[in-house]
């Protein structure tokens, strides 16, 4: 199973691809790391970032996508951007999505803490949650 793990940061929508096969994990290549909705965007420009997030989807043969929850108030609040690309990541067809929580994502790397030192992945650091949110996607299902 391939997943996709998604950080919604600002306007910024931070992608980790993650892959299992037979108890193995792989991460591919992948030619982004991160898709962005300009500030000042309009309706096509969340319709093209709906669109490119489709087309990574499928150009990789995603089975899932797993988006790390934002809190809806309170310090830690997501902005009103980051609301409106997961509304369009969710809103694609045939696009299995689930959005997990802080303490679901705790409790699958609890009880299945990660194989691998993040540093040892090769990914940037920015991408540590959407790759931590995949894992736990993976563990959880």
């Amino acid at each position: 199973m391939r997943i996709c793990g998604v950080e919604l940061t600002g306007n910024d929508a931070v992608v980790c691809l993650l892959h299992l096969e037979d108890q193995q994990f792989e991460i591919p290549d992948c030619r982004v790391r991160k898709l962005t909705l300009p500030k000042d965007h309009t309706r096509e420009d969340l319709q093209q970032f709906q669109f490119a997030f489709a087309k990574l989807v499928s150009d990789y043969r995603v089975d899932k996508v797993a988006i790390k929850e934002r809190m809806p108030k309170g310090k830690f609040a997501g902005g009103a951007i980051s609301f409106k690309l997961e509304s369009a990541i969710q809103l694609i067809a045939d696009i299995d999505v689930v959005v997990l929580s802080s303490t679901q994502i705790k409790s699958g790397l609890s009880e299945h803490p990660l194989p691998i030192i993040f540093a040892e992945t090769g990914l940037k650091v920015f991408q540590e949650a959407a790759f931590t949110v995949a894992y736990a996607a993976h563990r959880l299902k």
